[in-house]
């Protein structure tokens, strides 16, 4: 069979027709994508590109607890996404930095998950750490003084005054005035509040005192005893003023409880002009006269119808 060969007048109207239609342009290859936008919808993000929070006001993770929510992940996957923000737009592949969801991100990490769901916000530093600070003040998560470190960063790292952070964090000012005093603490102290051994409540008591060393030694008292934070006030207040102490217990002393004998307690005062207290239990108990010479001694013989030599 004849090879079947182009015909001359065919490839002239091609060519043309070509030249009558406009060429199409060629489709460009898909650029690479260099960045996220930030949409506001959950992103499978590889955990190896984003990056701790510089921000994080949280030091502690409960290893036990941080196991169980990997189990969790593991089984189940992560129920809420975290959020990030963009690092480095132009690198390829981009990285990201935790905003929050430094638990969720930890765990799914000890699950061996490969990426996490996040949510891409773009936000400067200063909104990042108040993004930080205020979840974990709403979840609780962070112990006394890891919030008066947060409410520190806010003021020092960002000028913010106490009341403009009560308005971002949605604290009361007096609330975030009282975290702050207790960096005044002296280091030691800090730590048993950071560990949980004293309360919020404990510190709060002990800055009553003035002295570093006042109130470390009041701290370790309180510790040694297991005074609960009422305790410790009133142990602060009788440091503070040990003579309110002494007079509260001789009116404790000098008050019986009926009142018969109150009265003639206080007629004797009246009579002698000397200090008289009645121990009375039940109708039986003793009269002490006090007397500061032999002339109050000699009043007290004569008011009792004795004679002196």
């Amino acid at each position: 069979m004849p090879t079947a060969t182009a015909d001359p007048k065919r490839r002239a109207l091609g060519k043309g027709l070509e030249s009558l239609l406009p060429s199409r342009p060629a489709t460009p290859p898909p650029a690479p994508v260099t960045h996220v936008e930030s949409t506001g919808k959950p992103l499978e993000i590889p955990l190896d590109q984003i990056d701790r929070n510089p921000y994080q006001t949280r030091t502690n993770f409960d290893e036990a607890k941080l196991t169980e929510l990997a189990q969790s992940i593991a089984a189940s996957g992560v129920v809420q996404p975290i959020v990030v923000r963009i690092l480095s737009p132009n690198a390829v592949p981009p990285r990201y930095q935790l905003i929050t969801g430094e638990r969720r991100w930890l765990a799914s990490r000890k699950a061996g998950k490969a990426t996490i769901p996040a949510i891409v916000r773009q936000v400067s530093d200063e909104q990042t750490l108040e993004m930080t600070i205020v979840e974990n003040l709403q979840r609780a998560d962070l112990n006394p003084m890891e919030q008066a470190r947060a409410y520190q960063r806010l003021s020092q790292e960002f000028k913010l005054t106490q009341e403009q952070m009560a308005t971002r964090t949605g604290k009361e000012r007096a609330s975030v005035s009282n975290f702050l005093r207790l960096l005044k603490l002296p280091e030691t102290v800090q730590q048993k509040v950071e560990s949980g051994d004293l309360t919020f409540g404990h510190a709060r008591a002990l800055l009553s005192l003035e002295s570093p060393e006042s109130i470390t030694s009041a701290a370790q008292k309180v510790l040694a005893l297991t005074l609960s934070v009422r305790q410790t006030e009133s142990y602060v207040q009788n440091l503070i003023n040990p003579e309110a102490k002494e007079k509260k217990a001789d009116k404790k002393e000098t008050q019986p409880e009926d009142p018969n004998v109150r009265e003639a307690q206080d007629h004797l005062q009246r009579t002698l002009g000397l200090k008289v207290r009645i121990e009375d239990k039940k109708g039986k108990g003793r009269v002490i006269i006090e007397y500061a010479g032999l002339e109050d001694f000699d009043a007290i013989i004569t008011a009792l119808g004795g004679e002196t030599n």
